[in-house]
């Protein structure tokens, strides 16, 4: 079992039935929230970048359950984690459930001296890439060649990060098998349309998009 939960917007877990891995935990304040910041439990909070959709409520999940949090230095600061793991762009660490890469993302960051990130999680056998909030970048291929993707999770909602013609092209240079796309219509100005996307992408690739609602799981070791 690799069971991915989305709970709106960025956030999601991924959970192998030992090991449940929290990202970008957005929950206070997030209108699309499908649960709440004091019952979610996980072992591990991966923190993409400091802005407050992103961030969201890791310190406060982080001291409540003691799980172990991923990210930059400069996060780890900002969650006040007391027990975290700082990592960088282009390294790697293994952890219980299996190993993190950190890759670059292309994003403004909310905290000085923050570089925003994405992770490719490898978990259950299976590459896992969150892009986190990014635009589109050519080296998005190199990943795709370095690592063979299982299931990739992108941003579609423009504005803020790609939209979704750019999102669809990202697929064209990552080439997983699976995608599920996120950060859209939490608020108007990152309104789009899943199902676009996913004409886009299918007309156009092998992959297969899943459009996952708020509170949706989706598994991916039977995908």
């Amino acid at each position: 079992m690799l069971l991915l939960t989305y709970y709106g917007h960025s956030a999601f877990a991924l959970n192998d039935g030992k090991d449940k891995l929290l990202f970008d935990p957005f929950f206070s304040g997030n209108p699309l929230a499908t649960t709440t910041a004091d019952v979610v439990t996980c072992n591990y909070i991966l923190v993409s970048h400091g802005h407050g959709d992103h961030l969201g409520d890791a310190p406060a999940i982080a001291a409540r359950t003691g799980a172990m949090v991923i990210g930059t230095p400069e996060i780890l600061e900002a969650c006040r984690a007391e027990n975290g793991h700082g990592m960088n762009i282009g390294g790697s660490a293994k952890f219980s459930f299996g190993s993190v890469y950190m890759t670059r993302a292309i994003h403004s960051s909310g905290v000085p001296g923050l570089l925003s990130c994405g992770f490719v999680v490898n978990i259950a056998g299976k590459n896992v890439y969150f892009a986190g909030d990014t635009a589109l970048f050519s080296d998005m291929e190199l990943i795709g060649k370095r690592f063979k993707l299982d299931c990739v999770l992108l941003p579609i909602g423009d504005n803020y990060t790609m939209g979704i013609e750019d999102a669809a092209y990202a697929v064209k240079l990552l080439q997983p098998k699976h995608v599920v796309p996120v950060h859209y219509n939490t608020w108007p100005v990152i309104a789009a349309e899943p199902e676009r996307f996913k004409a886009l992408v299918e007309k156009d690739t092998d992959s297969q998009v899943h459009i996952l609602a708020p509170g949706d799981a989706l598994d991916i070791d039977k995908l």
